[in-house]
This record gives structure tokens, C-alpha cells and sequence, in this order.
């Protein structure tokens, strides 16, 4: 997979970081919230996130 310069990531212990660049390699990500109503940054997560189990 190519990374997608729309999506920026740090996370890099995700199976979908690009890893030579701060970027996802997914075409898409799913944004989820933990609460009813998200209204700071910590309510927030990526969805699409899986761990790299190298």
C-alpha cells in the first residue's frame, strides 16, 4: 500500500502507518467516538486502527 498524504498519522505501532513517512497507507479511516455526545479531542479515536504485531 502507498501512503495517503490526506491522512497524517504518528501512530506508528498501526499495521496501516506508512513507517518511512507520517502518514496512513489506508485510502479511508473511520472516526469513532467513546461518549454520547464527542465534544473534546479525547472522546475521539481512530476506528480503523490495528495493531502491527510484527
Amino acid at each position: 500500500m502507498v501512503s495517503n498524504k490526506s491522512i497524517g498519522c504518528t501512530v506508528t505501532e498501526c499495521k496501516y502507518h506508512a513507517k518511512c513517512e507520517p502518514y496512513c497507507r489506508l485510502n479511508h479511516i473511520d472516526v469513532v467516538k467513546h461518549t454520547h455526545s464527542a465534544t473534546t479531542i479525547e472522546c475521539t479515536d481512530c476506528g480503523s486502527f490495528e495493531a502491527d504485531n510484527k
